[in-house]
């Protein structure tokens, strides 16, 4: 299937992890794909990895938290792709501890990357997508974010801040063309994920219903589908791919 051909996105957040298997299936999808992270050793590779396949992919090092360097990389897209039809805005960072262990510094940090970089990127390029009357926003949220977790106040404050970014962005920019929803991973069985202790990882699994962890190609697959004609009518939608760990 090419449900995204001639279609331009960016993934933030699109070096490795889920950002990398999204980068994959959209490319697979026909999009052609602009990877920003700041990962520039993972995130060429991955460009280049892709490229040889057939698959049209740039890489471009870019800080989500610095609103100049997004405008800054949002216009050489427009100007190099002439439009950019959909923005996954993927990339975020942890720093967990207690609320009593937790600094100023490690709370600021990760409001900066998952909240303020999310609406950095939202609004450089969701501007642009009003103006050509079409476009698909993606917001990861985390199932986190709908109801908490030890240990991440500073983390499930932005996911959760996400949800409601994602509903207020749907009612201002439904009407220009633009939808705008979330995705709510579960347990993901990333890279980093399959490094904990196995009885963490048994854990986790015991605790959703299907009895396994998500991989990264799911939550993939939610993004193409969001992003595609076929989800032209859900906006504002919050999809939890989780296994039915929240029910």
């Amino acid at each position: 299937m090419e449900r995204l051909k001639n279609k331009t996105a960016i993934i933030t957040g699109g070096a490795d992890g889920i950002g990398k298997s999204a980068a994959e299936r959209f490319a697979a999808e026909g999009a052609s794909v602009i990877i920003w992270d700041m990962n520039e050793v993972k995130g060429l590779e991955t460009a280049k990895e892709l490229t040889a396949k057939g698959s049209k992919v740039v890489f471009e090092k870019v800080n989500t938290a610095d609103y100049v360097d997004v405008n800054r990389a949002a216009e050489k897209a427009i100007a190099e792709f002439g439009q950019v039809h959909i923005l996954v805005n993927n990339a975020g960072i942890t720093r967990d501890a207690t609320m009593k262990k937790m600094t100023p510094d490690q709370w600021q940090q990760v409001i900066d990357v998952n909240l303020s970089g999310v609406f950095y990127c939202a609004k450089a390029l969701g501007v642009h997508m009003m103006d050509k009357g079409f476009g698909r926003i993606i917001n990861t949220s985390s199932v986190v974010g709908l109801y908490g977790n030890f240990g991440q106040t500073n983390y499930v404050a932005t996911k959760a801040g996400v949800i409601g970014m994602t509903k207020t962005m749907a009612r201002e920019m439904g009407r220009k063309g633009v939808t705008v929803n979330a995705v709510a991973p579960g347990f993901i069985a990333t890279e980093m994920v399959k490094k904990m202790p196995e009885n963490i990882l048994q854990a986790m699994s015991d605790k959703t219903p299907v009895g396994r962890l998500g991989t990264p190609e799911e939550i993939a697959a939610a993004y193409a589908f969001l992003a595609s004609d076929e989800a032209a009518f859900i906006n504002g939608a919050v999809l939890s791919v989780d296994g039915g760990i929240t029910i």
